[in-house]
């Protein structure tokens, strides 16, 4: 079983979160209770296989006919219902190459609805592979096992012309979508027009003369309503901001720690993002100023690959290469909980159509149960063990009690006392015959 880690905190607020890892396994965590809970692996999908190792996963978590997509190695990629794991469409691209030499890096699930049907629904998806081939497809998907799938309209394009792409994201209002990787500018396309619509600049050398060289591994867009602002993180410990109505060079740039950046999320506020390294740092900062407002207490053991932001509560989660998927506290950057999940870990989305519905015990039952728990005889547990009797309460005394125990006492006092004048008279008697 999965091991949990616990520390000293609140608890987790009511979540659910899908973790994705090397061998294809899809997890499910979830944390229930309004004071605060301690996540728990509640389910587990798939089987343990290399070849089915998730490179990349979006969810489209509308409360009505959710879907979760994943692109695993093997080239295929599936979509989920994401409440209990079935599979409802699998995609695989009839290539000449093997699916190894061009693996998935970006995958998006669009939110758009096209019908209001209950038995179908329009489904919009977008993948981009390592050299560039992006594919834009729209399909029914019904519930009808014989027809799951009816391919309307496929759209194809290439993000580079050179180099690997490594990341790509698409951004809150689903019109636009940034890639950048090893030998790729950042470049931002127009996805109803399918072209490009701005490109990157390197920045110029530093005072020694040295170039750094194109690398980028993770980028996200500021600001959910803004397309303009793109953060992306660099293999050379980099983290910079892009304004494509100013310039095509960085406006901002700064360093973070010694080793790579692995993974930047933005906030919902428009202006902070978090960002992981390949060390295990965690840090959040404020893209207006650059400045670091905090790292987040409790050191990760391995790379981080994904963080992402709960559309509600004020907590993230991050994973990586240790294991362990871990809770954080925005506000007090304290680690709330860690779940130690066995695989390398590369992805964990949170499910923003969970509702923590707990059944609620009505006043009969809470009566029963606080008598049951008041008890005084012994009972037995299943392995045996008996309960230890209650020690009995002692009993009040009363008034009376009290003032013929505060009398009795007077009364051995006052014969004490007397006895001892007698014993001091009887002594003094001695001696005076003595003395005669």
């Amino acid at each position: 079983m999965p091991r949990t880690t616990t520390v000293e905190s609140p608890g987790c607020p009511p979540f659910r979160a899908l973790t994705f890892d090397v061998l294809g396994l899809v997890k499910v965590v979830e944390a229930r209770g309004k004071q605060g809970g301690v996540p728990k692996v509640v389910e587990r999908w798939g089987e343990p296989e290399s070849r089915n190792c998730v490179l990349a996963a979006s969810i489209d978590g509308c409360k009505r006919n959710p879907m979760l997509a994943v692109a695993r190695k093997c080239g295929k990629i599936e979509l989920l219902d994401p409440l209990n794991g079935d599979t409802r469409v699998v995609i695989s691209d009839a290539i000449d190459t093997k699916p190894e030499d061009d693996p998935i890096i970006g995958l998006h699930v669009f939110r758009r609805e096209r019908t209001e049907e209950r038995s179908s629904r329009s489904c919009t998806l977008l993948s981009c592979t390592t050299k560039g081939n992006a594919v834009m497809r729209s399909f029914e998907v019904t519930d009808s096992p014989e027809d799951c799938v009816s391919t309307s309209t496929t759209n194809k394009w290439n993000v580079c012309a050179a180099g690997s792409v490594l990341c790509c994201k698409v951004d809150g209002s689903e019109n636009y979508a940034v890639a950048g990787g090893k030998g790729v500018e950042l470049n931002i396309w127009d996805l109803d027009k399918c072209s490009r619509m701005w490109t990157a600049k390197s920045p110029p050398k530093n005072n020694l003369g040295i170039f750094t060289p194109t690398w980028f591994t993770s980028a996200t867009f500021l600001c959910k309503d803004d397309h303009r602002k793109v953060v992306a993180g660099t293999n050379s410990r980099q983290v910079r901001l892009y304004d494509i109505s100013a310039q095509r060079r960085p406006v901002l740039s700064f360093d973070f720690r010694e080793t790579p950046i692995k993974a930047v999320t933005e906030d919902i506020d428009g202006y902070t993002v978090y960002v992981g390294n390949g060390s295990g740092d965690l840090a959040s900062f404020d893209m207006r100023t650059g400045k670091l407002l905090g790292c987040f207490l409790g050191k990760c053991s391995g790379s981080i690959r994904y963080i992402s932001r709960h559309p509600d509560f004020p907590v993230i989660a991050s994973c990586g290469l240790d294991s362990y998927l871990r809770l954080w506290d925005v506000k007090s950057r304290q680690l709330l909980s860690a779940v130690f999940l066995k695989q390398h870990l590369n992805s964990v989305l949170f499910d923003s159509g969970f509702a923590d519905e707990e059944p609620v015990q009505n006043a009969r039952d809470v009566t029963e149960n606080e008598a049951q728990r008041h008890r005084v005889d012994e009972t037995q547990y299943e392995d045996g063990t008996l309960l230890v009797k209650r020690k009995k309460k002692k009993k009040k005394k009363t008034h009376e009690e009290g003032r013929d125990h505060k009398t009795s006492g007077k009364e051995n006092g006052g014969i004490e006392k007397l006895n001892r004048k007698k014993k001091i008279k009887r002594v003094k008697t001695l001696a005076d015959d003595d003395a005669l």
